[in-house]
């Protein structure tokens, strides 16, 4: 089925925030912009050439498959005793988990520091239990991450690695005012965080432009099989920390379209982002743990009691937390192309160039596509056609770059 392209309000911005997805491989969305930051700047600089990128399916050496953890009220940062332990859980961050992750965290830790505790215990060793165990280390506390799976096996190491605070974080007509106040502190924590990281060996954390190009030809978009839900939108809050996307005139870019959009946005290389967590964790004399947790209960078992719970998905199981919806993201994996530099948003389909490897999913049905959907198995033909939309551009670009 096909269906004239029109941007949906979310993916406008994977120029800017579309790979993600999306927090988790597969698992990160397109954030959303404020209307009036769609307006055309009066100028528009050339950028350094942009290369063309070799899609195809024999270029794809992996295809990865995870579930976001949505709640429609919004992330579960709340303290509850069990037994003689104070847990304080923090999961429930759909595609936002890792843009999220710091100021979460940080609002996690105020409640746990409520006991004043010697040694803290974080459960979940993805990106909401890295940091939170990292700031804890930070105030003072002995810090031990027991886990099932560590990074890289955990679900967040298959994030698209974007920053999309607000992707799937809540639904619109069920999240409070308070919890967009709660929303924009986290975010402001986590962007000022994420600064650490830039300039540093590997790049964990970089700034890359990305490409929103539109134009009149039929796009694929699959029958809608529920009412689509309308989620909460927060990017308006930030307008004074995120770069503002220009019009490019005719001509100024080898992309062809009716209009090309350039933003620039963070990006986490999550393989080399997640590698220096852990080491910044072990150098502060934290400890690991494998340890898989069936009941809360476990929790009150743990010599450490006071626990920071970050199962993330896992959560629905371990809390019988029926409020945790799946939404499931699939990714296809090209072999790198260190000269592609950037991000692009097309038909529905969002590429971003990390550096170990080219991330490229399918937006279609924008927020809704995979919502309820648990199942982790991969989708070939869903990667073949997200590669085909891509190939039939970068078919049509001028030359630039080569």
């Amino acid at each position: 089925m096909v269906a004239p392209y029109g941007p949906d309000r979310r993916g406008l911005l994977l120029g800017a925030a579309g790979l993600g997805v999306l927090g988790l491989g597969g698992c990160a969305t397109v954030a959303a912009a404020p209307a009036a930051s769609l307006a055309a700047p009066p100028t528009f600089r050339r950028g350094p050439p942009i290369y063309r990128l070799r899609a195809s399916m024999d270029r794809v050496f992996d295809i990865t498959v995870c579930l976001r953890p949505f709640r429609a009220q919004g992330p579960r940062i709340e303290a509850e005793e069990i037994g003689d332990t104070l847990v304080v859980h923090n999961y429930g961050h759909g595609g936002s988990g890792w843009s999220l992750s710091w100021g979460s965290g940080t609002v996690a830790l105020r409640k746990a520091m409520a006991r004043s505790p010697k040694e803290i215990a974080v459960v979940g060793c993805g990106a909401l239990g890295l940091t939170s165990a990292i700031l804890a280390q930070e105030a003072g506390a002995k810090v031990t991450i027991y886990a099932k799976d560590l990074l890289p096996d955990a679900r967040s190491a298959r994030a698209t690695g974007t920053w999309t605070p607000d992707s799937r974080i809540a639904l619109a007509n069920v999240a409070t005012p308070a919890f967009g106040d709660l929303w924009e502190e986290m975010a402001r924590i986590s962007f000022k965080r994420y600064r650490r990281y830039l300039g540093l060996p590997g790049a964990p954390v970089e700034w890359r432009d990305r490409y929103v190009v539109l134009d009149d030809l039929p796009a694929y978009a699959p029958p809608a099989t529920r009412p689509p839900l309308e989620f909460a939108s927060y990017m308006g809050r930030l307008a004074d920390i995120t770069p503002s996307d220009h019009v490019a005139p005719p001509g100024a870019t080898p992309f062809p379209g009716t209009q090309v959009r350039r933003s620039s946005q963070l990006q986490f290389n999550v393989a080399d982002y997640a590698h220096t967590l852990m080491a910044d964790f072990l150098a502060g004399g934290g400890h690991v743990e494998r340890r898989e947790f069936h009941e809360l209960s476990d929790l009150a078992a743990l010599p450490q009691k006071v626990v920071i719970n970050c199962p993330g998905y896992g959560a629905r199981a371990l809390c019988r937390d029926e409020s945790v919806t799946p939404v499931r993201g699939q990714i296809a994996w090209l072999i790198p192309q260190p000269e592609v530099d950037y991000g692009l948003y097309y038909h529905h389909v969002g590429m971003v160039s990390r550096r170990d490897g080219i991330v490229v999913q399918a937006l279609w049905g924008g927020d809704m596509l995979g919502y309820g959907v648990d199942q982790e198995v991969v989708d070939r033909a869903e990667a073949e056609r997200a590669v085909k939309t891509l190939a039939e551009l970068y078919g049509r670009m001028t030359a630039e770059g080569s």
